[in-house]
């Protein structure tokens, strides 16, 4: 009997008993769903966090600046450090956060908008582009001019796309807008699309913060980000005399945290999953040992007429690792299914574009193991069957 034949009655056994087949797969399903989706899951939030990291500029530092005494870093402070060390450092911009007033745009107030206060640098350090119009410049900082870029949120939503040129009201003054960013999320109210540019000037003044507590500082060579980081801590530190007066943080540090994280969480998870696999295969392990008892006068008979060992061995061999492997493809079905749920269900819920992403090699690893699992709980069944004596098991009623 070779391969083909022991196939095509592995099949015809399982198509015999399909309801005891299905509840023999169900473990196995269940296992290779669960890991497909889990795997699919940190995929798929590891992608979204890279993305959202890189659109706040992986290759850039934030400095938060507390100051000593009556001493603060000025924006021409930074530069001046930025322009002595190029080899390592190229733009520096401050970015002052918060609210500078109410903002309003005809009758309507914008509540959940961002606002920052940036200099003519910042776009290219954040990776930023502005679709239409143009980009805060110099002389917009130097004369604390009114003007504003805006995301694509408040342009489609209040300017019905014609943004450029109109004004928004903020704490009481017009702002004239001079650009529209390129879109970055959603479009929607609470994506990065519904923010505000100002020169930082005019934000410092409207806020009235007389220093600047935050700058945003690109570096050349991620390669050498943590020569980037130790310079400006030196330099900070000897600007300041202390340590204790500003703090630097890499956006590439927390990526990398976050990730390491949760590759760790992702890689637990599917553990737990994977154990449903092998409580699968427990499971084809019984439902093949019932198989061998119900069929002992077949392979009596098969004995009888000069079948070998083998050949009884390699067909139930066949038939648990058949058996397990359908489930394993039901299972590879189910789980892009539920993936496909999974990111709707995320979009819904919680405004997010996140997506569940099954990876090939998570779907290939999860089949392998699955069709593996079904030829090693189906070996002691079929090595049983393969030692039936012949008369014994003719005798068997």
């Amino acid at each position: 009997m070779n391969f083909a034949q022991c196939f095509s009655l592995a099949i015809k056994n399982i198509a015999a008993n399909k309801t005891r087949s299905i509840l023999t797969m169900l473990g196995i399903i269940i296992g290779v769903a669960a890991v497909i989706v889990i795997t699919g899951l940190g995929n798929g939030m590891d992608i979204y966090m890279r993305e959202s990291f890189e659109s706040m500029g992986t290759n850039s530092f934030s400095i938060y600046v507390y100051g000593r005494g009556d001493k603060y870093l000025t924006a021409d402070d930074m530069q001046e450090i930025v322009d002595d060390n190029q080899d390592l450092l190229d733009k520096a911009s401050p970015e002052l956060s918060g609210s500078p007033g109410t903002i309003k745009i005809g009758t309507s107030t914008l509540g959940a908008t961002q606002v920052a206060g940036v200099n003519e640098q910042y776009f290219d350090i954040k990776g930023l582009k502005v679709d239409k119009g143009r980009n805060i410049q110099y002389i917009d900082c130097e004369k604390r001019m009114q003007v504003c870029v805006i995301g694509t949120y408040i342009n489609q939503s209040f300017f019905a796309g014609r943004g450029i040129g109109e004004s928004i009201k903020i704490a009481g003054s017009d702002y004239k807008v001079i650009g529209i960013m390129e879109k970055k999320g959603d479009g929607s109210e609470y994506s990065a699309d519904n923010c505000i540019f100002l020169p930082y000037s005019t934000v410092s003044r409207l806020s009235g913060k007389g220093n600047i507590d935050s700058f945003a500082v690109s570096f050349k060579d991620s390669d050498k980000a943590a020569d980037a980081k130790k310079l400006i801590e030196d330099k900070l530190t000897e600007y300041f005399g202390s340590s204790d007066a500003f703090y630097v943080s890499s956006i590439s540090e927390y990526l990398e945290e976050f990730t390491r994280m949760s590759n760790i969480m992702v890689t637990i998870l599917t553990l737990i999953a994977g154990i449903s696999l092998v409580v699968g295969g427990i499971g084809i392990m019984n439902i093949m040992l019932v198989s061998v008892t119900e069929r002992t006068k077949e392979i009596g008979i098969r004995k009888a007429l000069g079948a070998k060992e083998r050949y009884i061995l390699a067909q139930f061999v066949i038939e648990a690792g058949v058996t397990s492997a359908l489930g394993g493809l039901i299972g590879i079905a189910l789980g892009y299914l539920l993936s496909a749920a999974a990111s709707q269900v995320i979009v819904r819920m919680f405004q997010q574009q996140m997506r569940v992403q099954p990876s090939i090699n998570s779907v290939l690893l999860s089949f392998g193991i699955s069709a593996g699992i079904g030829i090693f709980f189906g070996f002691m069944p079929a090595k049983k069957a393969a030692k039936l004596n012949p008369i014994d098991a003719l005798r068997y009623d």
